[in-house]
């Protein structure tokens, strides 16, 4: 198609193209413009690799890897059992029943996937920024110390008390963070190493508490003798919880979706994602970019500390772990497994969801494994399988992408 240039061009600055007076948008056509003065005009037809395409490409990369690592890990899991004198299909039915399939279940499992999301999208926060926070059982275990000793030692009542006690586990959980925070800051002292200590300390605080009567320690009356367990939290202070489709399980489940949700957008869309995001690739660009390190590190490590905690305080108070009490021990590894699922997710948070559903369903199926006559040993080791078929892709990936930003990295030199 030729287009003679009396006839096709526009008047500079007149603001008009002649496409858009031929009702052609100007994405449509690639021009190429003669000797002879004249004017090209082809249809254009896009590269089929479009991002869409690309996308879609990397999904089904995504799902293949994790199908072939599942399929490998209940394989191996089964030649082992039955390597041991069990029966395969009862292991993996065990499991199935444990987690999803029995009366109830469903809301059982997700009560555990609830703090084991909130933890992830506090691990994925501060990963974002490029700082590596493992000590979120501890965090969780001072967070649900706030909120149960706000809970049972301060007598009030309202239904506003279930949010105090809530605000009170996030600011636990967000302080002892905050620990780690400061001294990454003021000493440079690495935060690897300050959480992951300041778990034990959290733990005989705790502990300390627990033995005495005056902080989390119930009345002789209310426990057996020498029992270190707090009061059990009073009816108004407790998550409501609800029945849908004969599976009970607190309304705290759809808050934290909507937290990760909520997280998601804002580190995809705002400011403050953008620059957590800078933090993390470039600190040093970051900073001459006006991006100061501790606020938004400082900040990034208060906020998963602060979810961390809300994580203990729906723990203690949904009534899915412990009967509505705070007992030594009381974050049953939830800390730990939660930082799993940030890295299984590959700190999507959205992603996340689903993934703590997962292990969360592990760590209820489990349960019923004993009434098939498994060894204890072996048990662990099908969850140890299933575990590791669920990191090995994000690892893969990550590995794969490296090796492309290393190599993209030399083409340009």
């Amino acid at each position: 198609m030729t287009v003679e240039p009396g006839h096709a061009t526009a008047q500079p600055g007149s603001g008009h193209h002649p496409d858009h007076h031929h009702g052609v948008d100007a994405d449509d056509f690639k021009r190429e413009l003669g000797t002879d003065g004249t004017l090209t005009e082809e249809p254009y037809h896009p590269n089929p690799s479009t991002p869409t395409a690309d996308r879609l490409q990397a999904i089904g990369e995504v799902v293949f890897l994790y199908t072939v690592c599942i399929a490998a890990a209940l394989g191996l899991s089964a030649l082992l059992v039955e390597a041991t004198g069990g029966s395969s299909a009862e292991v993996f039915n065990a499991l199935l029943d444990g987690s999803i399939r029995g009366p109830g279940r469903i809301g059982a499992t997700i009560g555990v996937a609830v703090p084991l999301l909130l933890v992830a999208i506090g691990t994925i926060v501060s990963n974002r920024a490029g700082l590596v926070n493992i000590g979120q059982e501890g965090q969780l275990y001072i967070g649900a110390a706030f909120g149960a000793y706000f809970g049972t030692k301060l007598g009030w009542s309202g239904p506003w008390v279930i949010l105090l006690l809530l605000v009170a586990s996030v600011v636990g959980g967000a302080l002892w963070a905050g620990i780690a925070g400061a001294l990454r800051y003021t000493r440079n002292v690495p935060e690897v190493l300050t959480t992951l200590l300041l778990v034990t300390v959290a733990a005989q605080l705790v502990g300390y508490g627990l033995k005495n009567q005056w902080l989390l320690l119930a009345p002789a009356e209310g426990r057996a003798n020498r029992q270190q367990i707090s009061q059990q939290l009073p009816e108004n202070t407790r998550i409501p919880r609800i029945e849908m489709f004969g599976n009970e399980f607190p309304i705290s489940a759809f808050i934290a979706i909507a937290l990760a949700f909520l997280i998601a957008a804002a580190m995809a869309r705002t400011v403050w994602g953008l620059r957590l995001r800078m933090l993390g690739h470039n600190p040093r660009t970051a900073q001459r970019a006006g991006v100061a390190a501790s606020r938004y590190g400082g900040g990034a490590l208060l906020v998963s500390g602060a979810f961390a905690g809300l994580a203990g305080g729906m723990m203690l108070a949904g009534g899915d772990f412990g009967n509505y009490t705070l007992v030594p021990g009381f974050p049953a590894e939830i800390g730990w497994t939660g930082l799993l699922v940030a890295l299984v997710s590959r700190q999507r948070a959205s992603v996340a969801i689903v993934i703590a559903f997962v292990f969360a369903a592990l760590r209820t199926g489990s349960g019923f494994l004993a009434a098939t006559g498994v060894e204890r040993r072996i048990t662990d080791v099908v969850q140890g399988l299933l575990v590791l078929a669920l990191l090995i892709p994000p690892a893969l990936l990550y590995l794969r992408q490296r090796r492309r930003q290393m190599n993209s990295g030399g083409d340009r030199t």
